[in-house]
């Protein structure tokens, strides 16, 4: 692609004519230019040596190659996808319909969490002008900025999460639209907080305090609106806060609950679910209700997958209930390869036990110490209950329990959805597939949480602040989530969704990429012959387009910005996300 810079003089009809630097380049066939800088008040001699300059004199002995000084460079272009696209949605407008210093501020945050996830001391340092290093603060002209300006918007962005989640779900959520809920636990820096409290930690570190986060999705994983809980707050319990949310906050008067077995459990159906107009929810049975349904003059029967992976049942235990029985026959592989795993790990355990009591020296000795062995082997396997053990005082005999294990296999594969949601509203296919969309809430925390967007650590120490941060970290995963589904096409993920769905032979199957998402991944190029990047590898990419301040060297001559030329695929992204540099 040939450039060419020049000076042009652009007549102003009754006031002065304005001098423009330029760059004139061609594109697709076409010739384009852009405006560089405005030298309007340059006087004519140094308009005349720089024209010299560009068109490849030598005005002065200093060669063309030194006449010029790059003094900084700011990475810009990752800045101008993200900020873009939270301009394309309108976000900032969610956020306040008026521009004020907090709502720039809170964008300013929004967009550093996503480019490079940080404490608000390092933020607050990122966006300042002397150690700034990237254009965020420039872009947003937030000015000179501290970390309590930033904890004061965070106090400004908590008291207008209740409006905020309401546009939100008045955007995305319709009547009778699937609801997707789930909660996660993450840990705390500190134990000044009231939320932070010992509880069940999903990250293996249970020795620290915890706190308990709920978020609501739409059916394809858009995040609508976020909780935060006591950690020591049990999964069930924070469900009505949520339903009261939807119903009333919202205003949605027929919704579709969908959550996971250890969220919405029978207590809470029959206490916070059944019996409510509009008020439908889909769920899961757990393995004793499974086994129960399976008992040999029970309703699931084996017989009822010959044909088809997928069969409808009703029991009198479920009164009012539809039950869908899925198997898997992959399923059933899997947790058959792991079960003979941890049995085979579970036993060697217990044969250290045994010997340790038929050793010579000091052989292990005492119901109490030898049951104590016994029991911290137990704790940490899921097997235990597959073996048959007698303790004495000198002591320990194992065998595996056929019987129990055979009657845990006959169920491998098979899991059983439950649902208030009438046939004429979603058939069985329709229902098992709601529940398998609780997957985007998944990748969701997953994002949250480690992989792009980094919630912990939390070192805040009030509880607003907490509530304050988390509600920023879901309005950047709202931003991601988007960016995500527009830039599809030249990413890892599945950008042809009709075809993976086609690909799949059953509902109850796994699920499967397309045939364009495989040659992606086997290529690492799109059938277009572009290379092919991860989410945050791009962004990595889009860094590479700066803004650099030049400045001649040339006597009287002020600085001026250029801004680097995108490479054919950045300025695809770009154009994907309707972004302008």
């Amino acid at each position: 692609m040939l450039v060419a810079m020049y000076v042009e003089r652009v007549p102003n009809r009754s006031s002065p004519p304005a001098i423009l630097l330029r760059e004139s380049y061609r594109e697709d066939g076409r010739v384009k230019k852009r405006t560089i800088a405005n030298l309007s008040s340059w006087p004519a001699a140094k308009l005349e040596a720089l024209r010299a300059v560009l068109q490849g004199a030598t005005v002065t002995a200093t060669p063309l190659d030194q006449a010029f000084d790059v003094i900084r460079t700011r990475p810009h272009g990752h800045v101008a996808a993200v900020w873009g696209t939270v301009h394309t949605l309108d976000l900032h407008r969610v956020l306040s319909p008026s521009r004020q210093r907090e709502r720039d501020l809170v964008e300013a945050m929004i967009v550093e969490r996503i480019l490079s996830p940080r404490s608000k001391l390092a933020t607050a340092r990122a966006l300042r002008a002397e150690t700034q290093c990237s254009t965020v603060g420039e872009v947003l002209g937030v000015g000179p900025v501290d970390e309590d300006d930033l904890y004061g918007a965070l106090d400004w962005l908590l008291g207008r999460q209740e409006r905020i989640e309401h546009t939100l779900a008045r955007k995305h959520l319709q009547e009778g639209t699937l609801a997707l809920y789930d909660v996660t636990s993450t840990y705390f820096e500190g134990r000044a907080s009231a939320l932070a409290q010992l509880g069940y930690s999903r990250d293996g570190k249970a020795d620290r305090p915890q706190i308990v986060v709920g978020l609501v999705c739409t059916a394809d994983g858009c995040p609508i609106a976020v909780e935060v809980f006591p950690g020591n707050t049990g999964d069930p319990t924070t469900l009505r806060p949520q339903l009261e949310k939807l119903r009333q906050r919202f205003g949605l008067q027929h919704i579709v609950v969908v959550g996971d077995r250890g969220l919405i459990t029978s207590a809470r159906i029959a206490d916070d679910l059944q019996g409510r107009d509009g008020l439908d929810w889909i769920t899961a049975l757990r393995a004793p209700q499974i086994q129960h349904l399976a008992a040999d003059d029970g309703p699931l029967q084996l017989s009822l997958f010959d044909e088809r992976d997928l069969a409808e049942i009703t029991s009198p235990a479920f009164p009012g209930e539809r039950l869908i029985a899925c198997r898997n026959p992959q399923l059933a592989a899997e947790r058959q390869r792991k079960r003979a795993e941890l049995l085979a790990a579970t036993e060697t355990k217990l044969a250290a036990i045994v010997a340790a009591t038929q050793r010579l020296r000091q052989p292990l000795r005492g119901k109490d110490r030898i049951g104590l062995r016994v029991g911290r082997v137990l704790a940490r396997s899921t097997v235990g209950k597959h073996f048959r053990m007698a303790i004495d005082d000198d002591a320990l005999r194992v065998e595996r329990d056929p019987a129990s294990i055979e009657r845990e296999a006959r169920l491998d594969g098979i899991y059983v959805i439950r649902t208030s949601v009438p046939t004429s509203a979603l058939d069985s296919e329709q229902v098992v597939r709601s529940y398998k969309h609780l997957a985007t809430v998944e990748r969701a925390f997953r994002s949250l949480k480690s992989v792009d967007l980094k919630i912990r650590p939390i070192y805040h120490w009030t509880d607003d602040r907490i509530r304050a941060h988390v509600l920023l970290c879901m309005l950047a995963y709202y931003v991601e989530w988007h960016m995500r589904r527009t830039l599809a096409p030249i990413l890892f993920d599945d950008d042809d969704r009709a075809a993976a769905a086609a690909a799949r032979p059953s509902i109850v199957a796994p699920a499967r990429v397309s045939p364009r998402a495989q040659r992606k991944a086997a290529r690492k190029r799109t059938d277009e012959n572009e290379p092919v990047h991860s989410f945050q590898t791009l962004l990595r990419d889009l860094s590479t387009i700066a803004k650099n301040r030049v400045q001649p060297r040339a006597v009287g001559v002020p600085s001026f910005d250029v801004v680097t030329r995108p490479t054919p695929l950045q300025q695809r992204a770009l154009d994907l996300l309707r972004v302008s540099l």
